[in-house]
């Protein structure tokens, strides 16, 4: 994981918004305290994802966080969609992927995120057509800044070029 563990004690100055992962993960990030974070986008923060059960896994995070897609008005709904995608386009580059498979849930984590695969054509033939919550995320290798850091600023270079107003 990321090495910081972040507890929810209730009553202890967090309201009931901040219980989530995703808060608190977007709280690490205002702080610049996530080693995973590639940029921050219009609409929030493009972060590799941890563990990498595929090289090159990447959330969006919206900022501010909110419960859902629909939470948002049209236009911040807009800009995050539209982070997304251009998201996708670097990864499509960077991790020289055949598609890229996005996922909007929310159900274990009620707070906007998606999650983004860039699945490549020399993956194993028996996980190729899977989805990616069918590969085995336990043995994934975590997030680890000696092995991960330089596709993250890899990454870091792609958004800046492709995404206006992305920086850190």
């Amino acid at each position: 994981m990321l090495g910081a563990v972040y507890i929810h004690v209730p009553g202890a100055g967090m309201s009931d918004m901040t219980t989530t992962a995703i808060h608190r993960r977007v709280a690490a990030l205002r702080a610049g305290a996530d080693p995973t974070c590639i940029a921050r986008l219009p609409g929030g923060w493009a972060v590799l994802g941890d563990p990498q059960v595929i090289p090159g896994y990447c959330l969006l995070l919206p900022d501010p966080v909110v419960p859902h897609l629909n939470a948002l008005d049209g236009a911040a709904q807009s800009t995050f969609l539209a982070d997304m995608a251009a998201l996708g386009d670097v990864l499509l580059a960077e991790c020289a992927a055949v598609r890229i498979n996005y996922a909007i849930f929310g159900n274990v984590e009620p707070a906007l995120h998606a999650h983004l695969f860039p699945r490549r054509a020399d993956e194993p033939p028996a996980l190729a057509t899977l989805q990616p919550w069918a590969w085995d995320w336990l043995s994934a290798p975590a997030f680890d800044t000696t092995h991960h850091g330089a596709l993250r600023d890899r990454l870091r270079v792609r958004v800046r070029a492709a995404i206006p107003g992305a920086g850190l």
